[in-house]
């Protein structure tokens, strides 16, 4: 055995009685990260008063951890590969917790804002260490669907169930609570994945490829800038469309470097693979719907429908525990016997048409009769979505591109968040000044606009611009059924195979091609 080997331990990963208590730490850390994109923004309001903020620097503690997070999760995954999953999940545990504590203490705008640019850091260590870890822990089909399951309704849930802590812990506490909220929970998975988990260290050491990693980061960082900044500026703004331009100029140049590195921070066979590539692309598409959805309904019901945080935090459980139903108990069931398409394509199907309900909002609504049927809907096709493409863009990658291949699953989410939630609130918010200036404008010709007609008008432009973004999402969650349907040809899993080292089986990966006996 190489000295970078792992050691020899009494149950190997995929038979240690420790494995579920694995996931459970695992889900925990996932929990963190992904509640954290969202968690902040409810108690942004009151952060903003209490640290005299301003409106133009106020984006910047959402900037800050998305830019830093979306920018080095290829770097992180491949950190992960090269000194092992389970030491970057710690580490990233312990960083995430500090930067949290310190967010939390913070007296200016731009300590927060450093703050959270940390937390940023080390989410980019922490979530592509979390999949990788599940990716190499769960091997057998019927257990990898369930634990899959598991971790693919927090990642569908998440967010949501941010919006209801934040609520809660800034209604009935404090603002800075939101961010020392984190710092017990890293600790308790910290101290349960020391205990729980397997470390999987490589059997030869690589160089990091740094020029790939320049090219990477400055790409990734360039694309999710632009995006935020098209929020305030618009999409037309010479600003954002250098920063687009830019960004995606510099991964073109990184996936032609990649094809001639020697050490590639993404090694062209990853994404390669038709059915990883397609996973992929299914993913992006469908976060950029999701978090349009999301961002759509809490205005909704907050601007709208008057609902206070906590009470717009709790409109959403339905959805959030339909998805973790659907995940832990439909999706990962069917997981080892359909084909991936069989069911992320039903899922984007059952999401798009969610999203098409909601066109229909009214401006005064019923909730259990305009809202609940559509967003239990929506939360029955992500449970689909998200166990199948996670699964999909994982199964049967070599296990020393293992991490890498989390990190670039961590990207589609992390980038279509950020695309879907600055195109559909541009789009939503131009539909609104439109609808609104003419309407005034017609009221106008009529006679005196009283001030009660014209907060009529702007809420019935506001919900009319909500029905286009939505409309819009649908779309898209209908492109991405149909890359499922077309693009990933992968067949169900069959059971009986041996699975190769750190690969699932039922499958092979790239490098070791079938046995047959003689």
């Amino acid at each position: 055995m190489s000295p970078t080997s792992e050691p020899i331990t009494a149950a190997s990963p995929a038979t240690d009685p420790r494995r579920w208590w694995g996931l459970v730490f695992i889900g925990l850390a996932q929990l963190m990260v992904v509640l954290d994109a969202t968690i902040v923004n409810i108690a942004l309001p009151s952060a903003q008063r209490d640290l005299s903020m301003s409106d133009t620097n106020r984006q910047w503690v959402i900037t800050a951890y998305t830019l830093a997070f979306g920018g080095l999760l290829l770097l992180g995954g491949r950190i992960a590969d090269l000194v092992g999953r389970k030491r970057t999940f710690l580490a990233g545990l312990i960083g995430f917790a500090v930067a949290s504590a310190l967010g939390g203490a913070a007296h200016t705008d731009w300590q927060l804002f450093g703050a959270r640019a940390l937390q940023g850091v080390f989410a980019a260590l922490l979530a592509p260490s979390a999949l990788s870890l599940l990716t190499t822990t769960f091997t057998d089909p019927r257990e990898r669907g369930k634990a899959f399951g598991v971790y693919s309704g927090i990642a569908g849930a998440g967010s949501a169930v941010g919006l209801l802590a934040g609520g809660l812990l800034t209604e009935y506490l404090d603002w800075r609570w939101c961010m020392y909220v984190n710092a017990p929970i890293a600790l308790i998975a910290f101290a349960g994945g020391l205990w729980a988990l397997h470390d999987h260290r490589p059997e030869r050491r690589t160089r990091l490829d740094l020029r790939g990693v320049l090219l990477a980061c400055t790409g990734l960082v360039a694309v999710v800038y632009g995006c935020s900044e098209a929020e305030p500026h618009g999409w037309d703004s010479p600003r954002v469309l250098t920063l687009l331009v830019g960004g995606v100029a510099l991964l073109a140049l990184f996936g032609w470097w990649q094809t001639r590195a020697r050490h590639p921070l993404l090694p062209p066979r990853v994404v390669r693979d038709r059915n990883r590539a397609g996973a992929f692309l299914t993913l992006g598409l469908a976060v950029i719907a999701m978090f349009g959805m999301f961002l759509y309904m809490t205005y909704y019901f907050q601007l709208v429908l008057g609902y206070r945080p906590v009470e717009a935090g709790l409109a959403f459980l339905p959805m959030s525990a339909t998805i973790i139903v659907t995940s832990t108990q439909i999706a990962s069931r069917l997981l080892h016997r359909l084909p991936p398409r069989l069911l992320i394509t039903p899922g984007t199907l059952l999401a798009a048409v969610a999203l098409f309900l909601l066109t229909s909002l009214p401006v005064r609504a019923d909730y259990a009769v305009h809202v609940l049927p559509s967003t239990i809907l929506f939360g029955l096709g992500l449970g689909l979505i998200f166990v199948a493409v996670m699964d999909t863009a994982t199964k049967g990658v070599d296990p020393n591109d293992s991490g890498v291949t989390s990190a670039t699953v961590n990207t589609c989410q992390q980038v279509g968040g950020s695309i879907g939630t600055a195109l559909l609130n541009t789009i939503a918010t131009a539909t609104t000044g439109s609808y609104v200036a003419a309407h005034l404008k017609s009221a106008a010709a009529t006679g005196p606009v009283t001030p009660a007609a014209r907060s009529a008008i702007v809420k019935d432009g506001v919900v009319h611009g909500f029905h286009v973004g939505l409309a819009w999402a649908s779309v898209i969650m209908l492109a991405a059924s149909a890359v499922a349907w077309l693009v990933i040809t992968a067949p169900a899993p069959r059971h009986g195979d041996r699975a190769p080292e750190g690969g699932p089986r039922g499958t092979r990966t790239e490098r070791e091609p079938r046995r047959t006996r003689p």
